[in-house]
C-alpha cells in the first residue's frame, strides 16, 4: 500500500477521534505485511485488530470509516453528543386555526457496518506423527512419488529409531507441507552430512514463505543433530526449485547418479 493512501486513512481516522495502526512488518509475503487497524483514544481496540496487532485490509478500514456516522464519532471519543435545547415558539393562528405541526423527515437507517476480515491462518512447524500419513502421501504424489500411507508409517517409524524426524508445516492444523530429513556418516567428512530429501508444499499454499519456514527448521535441526553441511536433492526437471534453493544460499557442487537394483 502507498503511504499517500496510508496518510489518508490515517486523517480520515483523526477525523472521526480514531487512530489508524500500521503493521510493522515490512517484508512482502510476511504475514501482517500491509495490515492496518484502527483504535480509539485510550488505545482501545475498535477494528481489524488482535491480541498481536493490526489484521485489517486498507480497504476495509477505509469501508470502516466512510460508514462510520456522526453518533459513532461521538462514541470513540468517549462524549455524549446532545442536541441543544431550544425554546418552544407559539405558532400564528391562521382563521382562528392553528397551523398544523411541520412533520420531521425520517433519519436514513445507518448502513450496517462491514464484517470483521477473517484472521490470517497460523503456520506451525511440527514433527511429523503416523497420524499425519496420509496428507504426507498426498504431498508427496505432488512429485510424482508413488507412495502409499501404510508404507509411509513404516519408514516414519524407522526414521524416528534413528532420531530423524520428519518435519511437517500446518495452517490452523492443516498438513499443507513437508520437509523429508536424513543424517549420514560419510569416510571423508569430519562430521555427518544432513540431507533434506524431500522439500514439498501444497499448490494452494505456495508463495507464502512455508518453504522457507520449513527449509530454516530443517537447517536447525540438522545442524543440532551435529551435521557439519546440508546437502538438498532435487530432480533436474524441478528448475523453479532449483532458482528457491539458490535463494536460500544453497549451491550446486555436484551432480548425483543414481542406478535401481
Amino acid at each position: 500500500m502507498s503511504d499517500e493512501r496510508l496518510d489518508m486513512l490515517s486523517e480520515m481516522a483523526r477525523n472521526r477521534g480514531l487512530k489508524l495502526v500500521r503493521s510493522r512488518v515490512r517484508s512482502p509475503g510476511k504475514r501482517r505485511f500491509g495490515r492496518a487497524g484502527l483504535t480509539d483514544s485510550k488505545g482501545k481496540s475498535v477494528f481489524g485488530m488482535d491480541d498481536k496487532g493490526p489484521i485489517g485490509k486498507p480497504e476495509d478500514i477505509e469501508s470502516y470509516l466512510r460508514n462510520l456516522g456522526a453518533s459513532d464519532w461521538g462514541a470513540s471519543l468517549d462524549v455524549a453528543v446532545l442536541p441543544r435545547k431550544r425554546k418552544p415558539t407559539r405558532q400564528p393562528d391562521a382563521a382562528n386555526d392553528r397551523e398544523p405541526p411541520v412533520e420531521k423527515p425520517k433519519t436514513a437507517p445507518r448502513p450496517p457496518k462491514p464484517p470483521k476480515p477473517k484472521p490470517e491462518p497460523v503456520l506451525k512447524i511440527r514433527e511429523a506423527k503416523p497420524a499425519d500419513a496420509a496428507d504426507l502421501v498426498r504431498l508427496m504424489k505432488l512429485l510424482e512419488h508413488d507412495v502409499d500411507a501404510k508404507g509411509g508409517r513404516k519408514r516414519m517409524a524407522a526414521l524416528a529409531k534413528q532420531k530423524l524426524p520428519q518435519l511437517v508445516a500446518t495452517l490452523d492444523k492443516k498438513v499443507v507441507g513437508l520437509a523429508g530429513l536424513h543424517a549420514m556418516v560419510a569416510i571423508h567428512r569430519d562430521r555427518p552430512v544432513g540431507r533434506i530429501t524431500i522439500l514439498v508444499v501444497d499448490k494452494e499454499a505456495r508463495g507464502s514463505g512455508i518453504g522457507r519456514e520449513l527449509t530454516h527448521a530443517a537447517e536447525a535441526l540438522l545442524k543440532k543433530l551435529g551435521c557439519g553441511m546440508v546437502e538438498i536433492t532435487s530432480n533436474d526437471r524441478l528448475t523453479a526449485a532449483h532458482a528457491f534453493y539458490r535463494h536460500m544460499g544453497y549451491e550446486r557442487t555436484s551432480i548425483r547418479f543414481m542406478k535401481k537394483l
